[in-house]
């Protein structure tokens, strides 16, 4: 049996689909407002209606709206952001794109940063905690924000991999200044290519940051200050308008798929599943668990998944903080973020997207106990 990774092909393969997007493409040549258009603005309604904020200001993609978010709280060249010491390399790509410094915490069990970390972190030069919610997993951030209030820091989340994902009944993206979320093909709200949105509950900062995308341009006539070129494409923007009524049931069906895994493999020995907490509600945009025994046991079963069809992948091997790119701003030392190090020894990522079928499931457990019972 096959269990691909990318779900793509089934997303959009509904002809229905497809042809309502083309046929709002068509629409938009009639119309011609290609750049900050009428699709954009019911767009941005619609996602700030969907997270439950005030605003939603959208950018070219998700990089863009962490350094848009992070420069608009004040952050510049040579200051430094608190944030984990393992995600996607746009978190900490962004605080380099500003000239700051990434300053690494260890993670959580459930893959966020440890927030109990943070406060020994801070120093003279932070501006800013830049917590991703990586996984989809919430960071705990009633933690997060009473340091942030102590020292007096803003907060900008990192929700690129979390919409629809939740912290005490409350959707990420409402806790800090400004939310960041992508809209890369392969999130649970996805476009035909790049695409991004900001999401604050600070009018203030809506204002500045539909500035900040737009070069900075009151008008045609009238530059406020210098900003950058970073607009979401009206064509993306009528994707997400065609896909955003159904991603709540898409999300759901993504915990119920997790909820079915965790179940089952929980009762394979040498299987171990991070941590639930019962006041979090992922959106598992990635569905991961721990092979407790060596990282050579866990690299065998994730060669023998794939050799079996299974697309299995690790999320990721070489933490962020030890990438060859941080060897010039950072201390690269092995021993400094145990936690990170022995997740990115440790963990497997298997397909957890709608699409997936209970017999894949099935098919993904019998592989996973069969190596194990060798």
């Amino acid at each position: 049996m096959k269990v691909r990774y990318s779900y793509l092909k089934e997303k959009f393969g509904d002809r229905e689909l497809r042809q309502r997007i083309y046929a709002d493409f068509d629409r938009l040549l009639d119309r011609g407002d290609f750049t900050l258009g009428s699709a954009v603005a019911e767009f941005e309604r619609r996602f700030a209606e969907l997270v439950g904020a005030r605003f939603a200001i959208g950018v070219a993609n998700g990089t863009d709206a962490i350094r848009l978010a992070l420069q608009a709280v004040g952050v510049g060249h040579g200051d430094e952001v608190i944030t984990g010491a393992n995600s996607f390399i746009a978190s900490a790509g962004a605080i380099a794109e500003l000239g700051a410094v990434s300053v690494f915490v260890d993670m959580a069990d459930w893959f966020t940063l440890d927030a109990d970390l943070i406060e020994s972190a801070i120093s003279e030069r932070t501006r800013a905690i830049l917590p991703v919610h990586f996984t989809g997993e919430p960071a705990e951030m009633d933690k997060v924000l009473e340091i942030a209030a102590k020292y007096r820091l803003p907060v900008v989340e990192d929700c690129a991999q979390a919409v629809l994902a939740e912290y005490r009944g409350v959707r990420c993206g409402n806790f800090g200044r400004a939310g960041c979320f992508s809209l890369h093909p392969l999130k649970n709200l996805n476009v035909w290519g790049d695409g991004g949105m900001i999401c604050t509950n600070d009018a203030g900062l809506d204002r500045h940051l539909r500035l900040a995308r737009n070069h900075g341009m009151r008008n045609r006539d009238e530059i406020v200050f210098l900003g950058c070129n970073s607009r979401l494409d009206s064509l993306q923007a009528i994707v997400g308008n065609n896909l955003i009524g159904k991603t709540p049931a898409d999300v759901e069906q993504r915990r119920l798929n997790a909820a079915y895994f965790d179940t089952r493999l929980e009762a394979i020995p040498g299987v171990r599943i991070p941590t639930r907490r019962p006041h979090v509600e992922s959106c598992f945009h990635l569905y991961m668990f721990y092979v407790e025994q060596s990282v050579e046991v866990r690299n065998g079963l994730v060669a023998h998944l794939n050799t079996a069809g299974i697309e299995a992948k690790v999320h990721y091997p070489i933490p962020m903080y030890r990438q060859e790119a941080f060897r010039n701003a950072n201390v690269l030392n092995a021993e400094v973020f145990p936690v990170a190090d022995a997740q990115a020894d440790s963990i497997v990522t298997l397909p957890v997207d709608e699409h997936l079928t209970k017999a894949q499931q099935d098919y993904c457990i019998e592989v996973i106990r069969g190596y194990f019972s060798n």
